[in-house]
């Protein structure tokens, strides 16, 4: 995000995330933001500091090498001084607090980074100028951050669509749809917008897409540009609006995030651009529970139970239809739902032609499962495509993916075990989460147990004879408008 021809290159800022740096090590290339850089006279101070002197501050270059793999955070010195007491997860917190305070600028000079920040952030406070956070000192910085984040709605998630983790300011952009490649979030005016994007064909390369992002839409004038071997940003101006667009090549596909806001709107979005650009990895290692944006039409999967017509699926998937359709099946009527498992229960009349699935007797606490289902349309591009995803099965129903992929339409899929056996139903997690703390894994098994449980309650005979599992998937769309 280009915010002025005065800007500081925060060229060592994704330092600020060790999971990042180690998930994408591209990114470490490529400056953020200014590439995305946010001009120091506008980022966030804590309530009760001063503004920093930032005049002068010189630009730095970003790391010519890759980090180390398995390090906690390789953008900084091996020689870094650690908070004494903090575990990965604090220093990791402590470092998007200096952040969003304004005193992490990524610059090594003379020590880490790190350290660097947090004088910064004592010469503010006018308190002794250690590189070592007191308690009180600690306390008051997360604090301010923690407003910061409240007050634009900071949520880290994984878009469902493309599989990228992006950190939004949710309280500017709440109004999500589907776009041509991802999805598509904007403020309700449409002056700040982000969309995503994923691009899979045989023909495409990263060169290629990179000269046509420099020229369409026409009216795009390009200020800065940089392309390597495996990502690429672009930033200028897009009629009247900022723009920049950043992308990233990995297995065949490339993934990644444009953001465009009118130029009024600069110190609004100053605060959240370098907080965006840290958050944002195109193909994420770990888990985060997905966006769950309110579509006009939305698709999932639900498992056919009975041969009356009954079908089990995702309880939110259902929430707030006009009209749910089982495609091929007929439409249905919402008879029942469970809050605590989140599933719930939907009856096609008519007497369907339908094959209810076998669910298994006994449900393993671990192993490999194979998650079936129906992905959107414009995954597939086709309208029945079953798609199967590998996971394994950890303790508390958890499931972990190998790798995060595009699950958009995936919720309610079947998960089978090496058997062919029905384990359960997929539950794609989808409550907000704020900055980067850790998470539980975005998808969980609702077991077999639950589902027979929640049938029995609602007085529903499972068939159970067919061994032909597939068949019993079904795609469920849900119209809201």
């Amino acid at each position: 995000m280009y915010f002025s021809e005065r800007m500081v290159v925060l060229s060592l800022l994704l330092g600020a995330t060790p999971t990042l740096a180690q998930e994408s090590p591209a990114i470490m290339r490529a400056p953020p933001e200014a590439i995305m850089s946010t001009p120091a006279t506008v980022a966030p101070q804590s309530p009760t500091a001063k503004p920093a002197d930032t005049a002068g501050v010189p630009q730095v270059s970003a790391p010519k090498t890759a980090p180390a793999a398995g390090s906690e955070d390789a953008s900084e010195p091996a020689n870094q001084s650690r908070e004494a007491g903090l575990s990965p997860g604090e220093r990791l917190r402590v470092r998007s607090a200096l952040l969003w305070s304004g005193d992490y600028t990524g610059s090594i000079g003379d020590g880490d980074p790190l350290s660097n920040a947090i004088k910064n952030f004592q010469k503010r406070q006018k308190s002794n100028v250690t590189g070592i956070l007191s308690s009180m000192e600690r306390a008051n910085l997360l604090a301010a951050a923690q407003a910061h984040e409240d007050e634009f709605g900071w949520t880290v998630v994984v878009d469902p669509a493309t599989g990228v983790r992006v950190g939004l300011p949710m309280k500017l952009v709440p109004h999500a749809r589907d776009a041509a490649h991802g999805t598509h979030w904007s403020s309700p005016h449409g002056d700040v917008q982000v969309e995503t994007f994923r691009m899979k064909k045989p023909d495409l390369n990263l060169a290629a897409l990179f000269d046509q992002q420099k020229k369409e839409p026409s009216n795009r004038k390009v200020e800065f540009s940089v392309l390597h071997d495996d990502d690429f940003t672009i930033t200028g101006m897009q009629g009247l609006k900022k723009f920049s667009v950043r992308a990233y090549a990995r297995d065949g596909e490339i993934r990644g995030f444009t953001v465009l806001f009118d130029q009024m709107m600069a110190t609004i979005v100053a605060p959240v651009t370098a907080a965006m650009t840290s958050a944002f990895s195109p193909f994420p290692e770990r888990a985060m529970p997905f966006a769950a944006p309110a579509k006009p039409v939305e698709y999932g999967n639900g498992l056919v139970v009975s041969r009356r017509g009954h079908i089990v699926t995702d309880r939110k998937l259902t929430e707030g239809c006009r009209v749910i359709i089982a495609a091929g099946v007929g439409h249905a009527d919402r008879v029942a739902e469970d809050e605590d498992t989140n599933l719930a229960l939907l009856r096609v009349y008519g007497s369907p032609k339908v094959k209810p699935v076998a669910f298994a007797s006994d449900v393993p606490r671990t192993g490999d499962v194979t998650l079936i289902g129906i992905p959107d349309p414009k995954e597939v591009n086709g309208p029945t495509k079953l798609t199967e995803v590998k996971a394994r099965l950890a303790n508390g129903n958890a499931i972990e993916l190998h790798r995060l992929e595009p699950m958009a339409g995936l919720a309610g899929a079947a998960a089978i075990d090496a058997q062919g056996r029905v384990l359960g139903m997929m539950e794609m997690r989808s409550f907000v989460l704020a900055s980067n703390e850790p998470s539980l894994p975005p998808v969980r098994l609702v077991s077999a147990y639950a589902i027979r449980a929640f049938l029995e309650a609602n007085e529903v005979q499972i068939a159970g004879e067919s061994t032909d599992t597939k068949a019993g998937i079904v795609r469920i769309i849900c119209v809201r408008r």
